[in-house]
């Protein structure tokens, strides 16, 4: 006996149907639980990248700052000249200039992530060193610190491009605050928990090695989704495109000029007062203990100026506005400084950091936003951050030359409130939007 073929199918129909409905629910319920697992994994890996961007750029101005609290301490107790004193503040911002180029190639052969992580390791490797007690250990150790902040400080803007691209301009405020923050720890803790747990100098700047482990274990845990994903694109990397090819003629394109040239005049600005701040306010009657603190004070403020920026060119206030009033809060606490040192110093001193902190914001906003790609922004970085660095590091020289031949601060003042001219001119240049590249010319 035959069995009609239509016939079967025709009784198979309903049973057909019926599975496939009646596990409907329960399929739409299991891809919907997927789909919020993934949201919500991916919140957090951009959480814990968020997190760990911060930490890594708190770490990008300790071993610096933490020396300028204990250097008398340190000449002291080891008998060194003046000149090798003021190696120890400049021989960093050599590194960052001098190593900037260095840092995209790096990060292109090796990968950006584990880049930034023996970073990190040879920072805290850095301040261990400089607990030895021969001045070469101090002077090697400090070599050390610098490298290793040099190459991450090129190499964070790129991560900023490639990771948070709908969020670069507000995650731009965010690692400018983190860098304010790292300063002003330095400079107002440094001597607090010595004299709390009365430790040698040695042991108080080497304790900020510690904040720099902390940030790898942070980060630790991005490396092998992040590695995994940037072999799927050919990139190998976190801040490098997917052909990981190195950005040509950046060195002659105008944009990328001006972006560097801003970056340049707000470090210079920033270093050269930093350098001699507490020595203008002793000069002018305050106590060395007051003047460290309004240099902190300042690091503080400069907090509020490096967070807001960026906020406030999200709400179509436009950049070039912000340039003008970045600009011209550090030139009227230059001002203040130079007419009424004694008084309203707290006033000078916020302008200055309000004005400080949104220029390094800007500056390093420019460089994301100039940038089409990770790729790019990592080069510019590296030629911002290589003219700007060496350009910062002959400012404290400079000041303390017209000091010294004229016997006052008022024309180093001076020349700090003239150089907001051209901070102005560069950063108005910077703000038109276009980018620093010969292979994408709209903005």
């Amino acid at each position: 006996m035959t069995i009609d073929p239509p016939a079967t199918a025709e009784r198979g129909a309903p049973l057909a149907q019926d599975g496939p409905v009646a596990a409907a629910p329960h399929a739409q319920s299991d891809v919907g639980s997927a789909a919020d697992d993934h949201r919500s994994t991916r919140r957090r890996s951009a959480g814990l990248l968020a997190i760990g961007l911060v930490l890594l750029a708190m770490n990008l101005r300790p071993g610096v700052v933490a020396v300028s609290p204990l250097l008398d301490t340190m000449r002291a107790d080891t008998g060194m000249s003046t000149t090798t004193a003021g190696l120890l503040t400049t021989l960093p911002l050599l590194c960052f200039g001098l190593l900037a180029p260095l840092a995209p190639r790096l990060g292109r052969r090796f990968g950006v992530n584990p880049v930034l992580v023996v970073m990190m390791v040879l920072l805290a490797a850095g301040t261990v060193l400089r607990l030895l007690h021969p001045a070469s250990a101090l002077l090697g150790g400090t070599l050390v610190v610098g490298a290793a902040i040099a190459v991450a400080n090129v190499l964070l803007p790129g991560v900023i491009k490639k990771e948070f691209r709908s969020r670069a301009a507000v995650m731009s405020g965010v690692y400018s605050m983190s860098l304010f923050i790292g300063a002003a720890l330095a400079a107002g803790v440094t001597l607090p928990v010595q004299h709390a747990l009365h430790l040698g100098w040695r042991p108080a700047l080497a304790m900020w090695g510690l904040l720099a482990l902390l940030a790898v274990l942070v980060w630790l845990p991005q490396l092998p989704r992040r590695a995994g994903r940037g072999r799927s694109d050919g990139s190998g990397s976190v801040g490098a495109d997917a052909d990981g090819r190195p950005v040509r003629g950046l060195w002659t394109h105008p944009v990328a000029w001006f972006v560097a040239l801003y970056f340049a005049a707000q470090a210079l600005v920033f270093y050269s007062a930093a350098a001699w701040l507490p020595t203008i306010l002793t000069g002018a009657g305050l106590s060395s203990d007051a003047a460290g603190w309004m240099l902190s004070f300042s690091s503080l403020t400069a907090i509020v100026g490096a967070l807001f920026t960026p906020v406030l060119a999200n709400r179509r206030l436009h950049p070039g506005v912000l340039v003008l009033l970045s600009a011209l809060l550090t030139m009227v606490a230059f001002a203040g400084l130079l007419v009424m040192p004694e008084t309203d110093t707290y006033l000078w001193m916020a302008l200055m950091g309000v004005g400080q902190g949104a220029g390094l914001s800007l500056s390093v906003m420019f460089i994301v936003l100039r940038a089409p790609d990770a790729r790019h922004a990592a080069q510019l970085s590296s030629m911002a951050q290589c003219s700007g660095y060496i350009l910062a590091a002959v400012g404290p020289f400079a000041l303390g030359a017209l000091h010294d031949s004229t016997r006052s601060w008022a024309l180093p003042l001076a020349v700090l409130i003239a150089l907001g001219v051209p901070t102005i001119a560069c950063g108005l240049s910077s703000a038109r939007n276009r980018y620093a590249s010969r292979e994408v010319t709209a903005g």
